[in-house]
């Protein structure tokens, strides 16, 4: 999965500098014995690019869904997607799942991005997942050379497509110890 993250950062920074975009992707380091927050961060003033990014790698040939209970882990405490959503709305930053279909030896990978509101809201209603044709619903990011690029449509499309605090009714800051 490094792989993946890597070019995504990689990716995020060269749409950044190609569009003269004040804002950094970087990969926060992982420990083997402390949670991490999320994969990827992008600082920038620019609210649609004020990013919280999870990153996961599936190989499309074995499975039809991303399952919450195999691919995120529940360790700390709570869920990962109890424990991301906390931090993406406590920071202010826009959630976004980044998945990468793996197809096999000879076949194009793709890369979709999923709102990150659209995955804990399937996560909260007790699905188990999210099925390969809901995440493909997702315009793929275009590769040249092998690498992924990104556009401004790709960030803005998702960004702020749901708002967790204000989409939560019950939300009043107090669930996280404000």
């Amino acid at each position: 999965m490094g792989d993946f993250e890597w070019a995504l950062v990689g990716a995020l920074n060269s749409f950044f500098e190609r569009e003269g975009i004040a804002a950094i992707a970087y990969r926060l380091k992982q420990s083997r014995f402390a949670a991490q927050m999320v994969d990827i961060l992008v600082d920038s003033r620019h609210p649609e690019y004020y990013l919280a990014i999870e990153c996961k790698s599936v190989d499309a040939r074995k499975t039809r869904s991303l399952y919450f209970k195999q691919y995120f882990s529940s360790g700390a405490g709570a869920h990962q997607l109890t424990r991301e959503t906390e931090f993406i709305t406590r920071s202010g930053r826009q959630g976004i799942l980044a998945v990468e279909l793996r197809r096999g030896g000879g076949k194009p990978r793709s890369a979709h991005l999923v709102p990150w509101g659209h995955v804990f809201q399937r996560y909260s209603a007790g699905k188990s997942g999210i099925t390969l044709e809901e995440i493909e619903e997702n315009p793929p990011l275009e590769r040249k050379g092998g690498s992924y690029e990104l556009s401004r449509l790709d960030i803005v499309r998702i960004s702020g497509y749901y708002d967790l605090a204000i989409q939560d009714p019950d939300f009043s800051g107090d669930e996280f110890g404000e």
